[in-house]
């Protein structure tokens, strides 16, 4: 008796477990225009970084420094976006640009 017990308890837990987790699954919306304008500008710096190295105007190591940066944003949006169903609010999505804009002005200087 002590032994069937023991074995629906240990399958309700592992239920819950799988209950659990598909549960913490949400639909990752990347598409979402917020979010899409946040990684299209994301992806435009990184264009212009390869750029401005290639041409010879910015070094190995600031260029390294600017992607650091770049994806500490992207990862920030990803973070956001996972409170939000996989949105970003307007707020959000200003206090990204703001970032962004840092970062596009150290381009090309």
């Amino acid at each position: 008796m002590h032994n069937v017990a023991y074995k629906i308890a240990a399958v309700a837990v592992l239920a819950l477990s799988f209950a659990g987790t598909a549960s913490a699954q949400t639909h990752w919306d990347a598409t979402h225009p917020r979010r899409a304008e946040v990684n299209h500008r994301l992806a435009n710096q990184d264009r212009r970084i390869h750029q401005e190295v290639r041409e010879g105007e910015m070094s190995h190591a600031e260029a390294a420094r600017l992607h650091s940066d770049d994806r500490r944003i992207r990862q920030e949006e990803r973070d956001m976006a996972t409170q939000n169903s996989s949105h970003i609010t307007r707020r959000e999505d200003y206090v990204l640009n703001q970032q962004e804009n840092h970062v596009s002005r150290q381009i090309g200087q």
